[in-house]
């Protein structure tokens, strides 16, 4: 343990990676601004710093970090995660092709590579097997669809 005496910076930067490697299980953005303080006590240790400013240093830097930088970082991610469009909203929007006849009852189509439970609104005409249909919204496990309507073949030449 002696050259941990001699080279403080190096349980500085043990410390850190301890942080990071605790960040990566939770990502929850503070073990990873911890772990910047600890960093700012590693350079205070290589300067030759004495150890209560080595700590002052990691404490100020991570209490700066947790308080201004995590919220803008985790803003920053959570924007990020809603433009991707992933999982049932992201299916809103999308096409998908009647499997069997779709009422506003019951009914089954083909989206994004799955079989789901579907029913058209309330009102909504039945939409049938082969068929082009909208998703509207996702209630559940049911896909609330529309038809598509088709466009004349002569519209099309």
């Amino acid at each position: 343990m002696q050259w941990l005496s001699d080279n403080p910076w190096l349980g500085w930067l043990g410390l850190a990676l301890a942080l990071a490697a605790v960040e990566a299980a939770t990502v929850d953005f503070v073990f990873v601004m911890l772990a910047a303080g600890a960093l700012a006590g590693a350079a205070a240790a290589a300067v030759g710093a004495p150890f209560a400013m080595q700590v002052i240093s990691a404490v100020a830097v991570g209490a700066l970090f947790v308080g201004f930088v995590r919220p803008i970082a985790k803003s920053r991610f959570l924007e990020l995660d809603k433009d991707h469009g992933i999982g049932t909203p992201g299916l809103v929007g999308r096409e998908a092709h009647v499997v069997r006849t779709v009422d506003d009852h019951d009914g089954r189509v083909k989206l994004a590579g799955d079989i789901w439970s579907a029913r058209t609104s309330a009102g909504g005409r039945p939409c049938h097997p082969g068929e082009t249909v909208r998703v509207v919204a996702i209630e559940g496990a049911t896909a609330i669809v529309a038809g598509v309507p088709s466009l004349p073949q002569d519209a099309v030449d």
